[in-house]
């Protein structure tokens, strides 16, 4: 084999849309994937207009549309009584930010950027699990179990949650939530209930909640169930069992409950982030995606920061490349570090905070239900900081929203009361 200009540990979402990038400007890219094939384990995933921007740009948009579904509206509801709190015209939101919100399955997906680096020249190899890292001067290496070294003068580490990579820049670990997730599609023919595939609904319970969209042009209806785990929180091993999921969802409304016979549950998916770091780097070894950042997914932000990683170090690269060909690798990371460490700093914390206010229960239910009830629909001042042109230096990241307190709600109910009276 040739000596490859990068070589990328992961063959998952944020691994293949990162060698895809990296490729389109004329560089050889080798992806290691550590399965026997590359394949996508899950349901759904919703791309925000931050990434479908990214996936016009790489000319993948119009596919990715065809395979999934373009909803009209985003809906969230009291998951105990099933009113609705607030909604986003998403239509209003493709308008306001020049790119749709899309919401495809995952191995659709993957399968879309699989064959975009095979049609690109990457070079694909599975088997390769990778258990080492290491570099000297301007080359790096990753070393897999079998002892075979793939050798470039970039190694990025797109090895998820669990990565090997990681330990180079900060030893610590996987932070759990409590929560775990159950997650099923279902053919729309065998759903027993309406639903409407316009619309993305998340149903915000007290220490749960449950989303459902269609996907594959509506012929499947995509469901995640999450919850808090007791037996997590006691410290027992065996949590988020499936008769935790019925406890968990006992006291929701009945469209929830008429969703959950149709959840997989033989399988689960126990929710861990990390803590935020500002250093990605180690000389010629950089982190990407869920090696980097892995979030809580309450932000559906995971994947897409991902492939918005690939997109600025490709642009950076890019950048910095001679007309010899040569890549100044250490300008090159050193700017993606810069930009991207602290927006996904941003995105991980948010989403702490968005799964907190998700799950309230008791008078801060309330509260939060009287303030997402008062926002206006055409409010965009939680999604502008998200949801435009992903910044490629520092000063073109955007400011963050204001936080709006609980308490301001017991004001807001107060004033319409007395407005009511007069």
């Amino acid at each position: 084999m040739s000596t490859p200009d990068v070589v990328v540990v992961g063959g998952g979402i944020g691994g293949l849309s990162s060698a895809f990038a990296l490729s389109r400007s004329g560089l050889k890219v080798r992806v290691l994937e550590q399965a026997k094939e590359f394949g996508e384990v899950g349901a759904g995933i919703q791309l925000a207009p931050n990434c479908t921007r990214i996936l016009h740009d790489y000319g993948l948009l119009e596919e990715a549309k065809a395979r999934g579904v373009v909803p009209d509206t985003m809906v969230m509801r009291d998951a105990v009584d099933g009113t609705e709190l607030t909604s986003l015209d998403l239509r209003d939101l493709e308008r306001k930010y020049g790119f749709p919100y899309l919401v495809i399955h995952r191995s659709d997906l993957h399968g879309l950027f699989l064959r975009a680096c095979r049609e690109a020249g990457v070079e694909l190899l599975t088997e390769q699990r990778v258990v080492a890292y290491s570099q000297d001067g301007e080359k790096a290496t990753a070393t897999i179990g079998a002892g075979a070294v793939h050798e470039a003068a970039v190694v990025i580490a797109a090895d998820g949650l669990h990565s090997v990579a990681r330990k180079l820049v900060v030893d610590d670990r996987p932070v759990s939530s409590a929560y775990v997730a159950y997650r099923g599609t279902v053919p729309v023919a065998a759903v027993d209930r309406p639903v409407d595939l316009s619309e993305v609904v998340v149903y915000v319970g007290p220490r749960c909640h449950f989303v459902h969209y269609g996907l594959r042009g509506g012929d499947l209806l995509n469901q995640v169930a999450v919850f808090e785990s007791p037996k997590a929180l006691a410290g027992l091993e065996d949590w988020g069992t499936p008769d935790e999921l019925d406890n968990a969802f006992a006291g929701t409304c009945d469209a929830v409950q008429q969703g959950l016979p149709h959840m997989w549950r033989d399988k689960w998916w126990r929710m861990y982030d990390r803590d935020p770091i500002t250093t990605w780097v180690d000389g010629r070894i950089a982190l990407l995606g869920d090696a980097a950042h892995p979030p809580l997914q309450y932000m559906a932000q995971g994947a897409i920061m991902a492939i918005e990683d690939g997109w600025v170090l490709a642009e950076h690269a890019k950048r910095l490349r001679g007309d010899d060909g040569t890549v100044d690798w250490t300008g090159a990371l050193a700017a993606y570090e810069a930009v991207r460490s602290e927006h996904c700093r941003r995105v991980v914390l948010t989403a702490r905070a968005w799964g907190e206010l998700w799950h309230l229960d008791g008078v801060e239910r309330e509260q939060r239900n009287v303030l997402l009830r008062a926002r206006e629909v055409d409010d965009h001042s939680f999604t502008d900081w998200i949801y435009g042109p992903t910044a490629l230096v520092a000063e073109d990241e955007p400011a963050m929203f204001e936080p709006i307190p609980l308490a301001s709600a017991d004001r807001l109910a107060s004033n319409l009361a007395g407005s009511l009276a007069q």
